[in-house]
């Protein structure tokens, strides 16, 4: 089955949810009032999303998989900026568990998708 679109892309999904959960629960209390870590966290997340769909217009596999490789390397930088703020205590441990769980798979699906593109790109040549 070939890919119509890039709201298709499993991976795109998990990036979307990453970035819903993210946004909520940066908005809440003292989370909510610290600028700062509030953007860099939500851009970041966004990012994961953003990189996917801006790739899948791209004109190759290998410029795909390029997009792909900053997309899960912002699915990093959400894990880490998350331990800022359970370090400040503006998320519980579970909350922190479940997006950092949520960030790692949705990399872990951009991998296996960046995988794909370029084992089919070595079956064409």
């Amino acid at each position: 089955m070939r890919i119509q679109q890039f709201e298709e892309i499993d991976a795109w999904k998990m990036g979307r949810q990453l970035s819903v959960l993210v946004y909520s629960i940066s908005g809440r209390g003292e989370f909510g009032r610290d600028f700062g870590l509030k953007d860099q966290i939500r851009r970041a997340a966004g990012s994961v999303m953003h990189n996917i769909a801006e790739g899948f217009d791209a004109e190759s596999n290998r410029e795909f998989v390029r997009f792909l490789g900053y997309s899960k390397r912002s699915c990093t930088e959400v894990q880490s900026q998350l331990y800022v703020a359970l370090d400040q205590n503006y998320l519980s441990q579970d909350e922190f568990d479940r997006l950092y769980s949520l960030a790692r798979q949705t990399r872990g699906k951009i991998k296996a998708f960046m995988n794909y593109l370029v084992n089919f790109e070595k079956k064409k040549s």
